[in-house]
Order: structure tokens, then C-alpha cells, then sequence
């Protein structure tokens, strides 16, 4: 009798531990597909430099990257994006790549919508953008971008200029995974200098950094990974895609250069985001 009894308590146990597990699964998919997917973070790096001529000191530059618009991302969520980008009176702004996700349809309202929306992003001093993988499985990124005032830098660079007659070069590659980067190109402009300038390098998979070989740079900013989507504590990526295998969190030292990966604002394959909110990356500089 007593042996039934305890067999009885230890079912309603068995019953018990099977259906918490279950709702603590079925709240965490629905926490990483509404709650994590929505605001941004705002990610502060802080960058020293006593090189750079002291005019250059308080320099921002924001990153934003995948924004796979008509994933998790449309109209209300990019608005969002532009003020909040506008919010850091940034000197310059990057974009990494990756425009609109893989086989969403916009319409042509959508379409203007959006390259109005990016138009609408502020920079004092300059914009600029380089391609991701997904930019090659539509035209959008070919129809929209040249409508913006986004320079695109594909294999080529361009100087800027702040308050200083010293420029900083502003490096980006084609696409790793479905573009042909050319690293001579991009870096011809090593020939005009003595003395290599202070170089910012602009990439879409962060794993392509290996491949720049002898080509100096100071800085390196990447996206494509959305470090993992999903996230776990003392774990970090449960998974990252091809072009992000090797780099899977936000900051390394490669070659004595600093790389920073942003996790980047939609989402890709899946809509969910766990211990991994949409963020951006503002980058501060320190000359003094």
C-alpha cells in the first residue's frame, strides 16, 4: 500500500517536472520571438588612438548591419532604427550589409519607403555601406542604395576629413560568401603614402579578415553573424553562419588590429533573438 503511494507521488513528480519544462520552452520561444526581437541596444566602443591628429578626438561613427527588412524588421521597426541611429549625432554612419532578407517580396511602396527611411539617417560628415551575402538574392540592395546617399564602397575606399587636413581611409570589401572581394583594389590606395594612414576596414562576414593578408588596417567592423541570434549565458553562439565560424563574439584582436562584430537588428531564418537584442555600435574616439 505504502509502495503504491509513494510510486502514485513520484508520477505526479515525473508530471509535474514534464509539464514545467515544457512551459518554461514554449515562454522562451515566445520571449526570443516578441520581446527579444524589438528595441535597441546602443553599444558604446571606446577608441584610442594618440596617433591621429587631436581634431579627430570625439569622433563618432555609428555601425548598423543585417537589417533583413520584412523579417522582423518593416516600416515601424526601421523608423525606430533612423531615430535612434539620428539620436547619436554620429560624424559618420556604416551599414554592413545584409538590406533585405532572403525571398521577402516588397512591394513598390515598400520599396521607397525604405530608401526614404535611409535617407533620413543623419551623418555630418559621411554614410557609407558595403554588400552582404543576402544583397545578392534580390535586387532590392541594387535598386535602393543607389537612390540614397550612401557611398558604396565595393573593393575601393574613399578619405574622410574632420576638421583636419590628415584623412582617414575608409576601406570595404565585396561580399566573402557570393561576392568576388579584391583586396589590391581595395587597398591601392597604400601607394599615395609614406606612411600608412589611419585605415578603417568595412566587411560583411568577419571570418573574410583572414584573408587580408599584409594589408594594414586600424580598425575592422563586421556583421552577418547577429552573434548567434541565440545566445546562452557562459555558452555565448549556439550557432553562427558560414563567413562566422571563426569569429563568434563581438571584439578580437587580429594581427594587433581591433575587429568588433555588432549583432545587427533583424533577424535571419528564424525570428527569434535570445540573450541577443537588436543592437547597434557607436564608436567613440580618443586622441588625447
Amino acid at each position: 500500500m505504502e509502495d503504491k503511494k509513494e510510486k502514485k507521488i513520484s508520477t505526479k513528480t515525473k508530471i509535474f517536472i514534464i509539464v514545467g519544462i515544457l512551459l518554461f520552452i514554449v515562454f522562451g520561444i515566445l520571449w526570443a520571438r516578441f520581446i527579444s526581437t524589438r528595441g535597441i541596444i546602443v553599444k558604446e566602443i571606446k577608441v584610442d588612438n594618440t596617433t591621429l591628429p587631436e581634431e579627430y578626438d570625439g569622433l563618432k561613427i555609428v555601425q548598423f548591419t543585417d537589417v533583413h527588412y520584412g523579417s522582423t524588421i518593416h516600416k515601424k521597426e526601421m523608423e525606430h532604427i533612423v531615430e535612434t541611429i539620428n539620436k547619436q549625432n554620429a560624424d559618420i554612419v556604416v551599414f554592413t550589409g545584409d538590406l533585405v532578407e532572403r525571398g521577402v517580396t516588397l512591394n513598390e511602396d515598400e520599396v521607397n519607403s525604405l530608401t526614404e527611411l535611409l535617407n533620413k539617417i543623419d551623418a555630418k560628415v559621411e554614410k557609407y555601406v558595403v554588400k552582404g551575402n543576402h544583397d545578392f538574392d534580390s535586387t532590392y540592395f541594387d535598386d535602393i542604395i543607389p537612390k540614397t546617399n550612401f557611398i558604396l564602397l565595393n573593393n575601393s575606399y574613399d578619405y574622410f576629413y574632420k576638421d583636419s587636413n590628415t584623412p582617414i581611409v575608409m576601406v570595404g570589401l565585396d561580399d566573402y560568401w557570393k561576392g568576388k572581394p579584391d583586396y589590391k583594389s581595395a587597398f591601392s590606395f597604400k601607394e599615395d603614402f609614406e606612411e600608412m594612414p589611419y585605415t578603417i576596414l568595412l566587411l560583411h562576414e568577419p571570418d573574410q579578415i583572414d584573408y587580408i593578408e599584409d594589408n594594414k588596417f586600424d580598425l575592422a567592423m563586421a556583421g552577418h553573424s547577429h552573434l548567434g541570434q541565440v545566445r546562452l549565458p557562459f555558452i555565448g553562439a549556439l550557432y553562427t553562419p558560414y563567413g562566422a565560424r571563426k569569429y563568434t563574439d563581438s571584439h578580437y584582436i587580429v594581427n594587433g588590429s581591433n575587429l568588433y562584430i555588432d549583432g545587427g537588428l533583424g533577424t535571419s531564418t528564424l525570428k527569434l533573438r535570445f540573450f541577443n537584442k537588436p543592437s547597434i555600435s557607436l564608436y567613440r574616439f580618443y586622441t588625447k
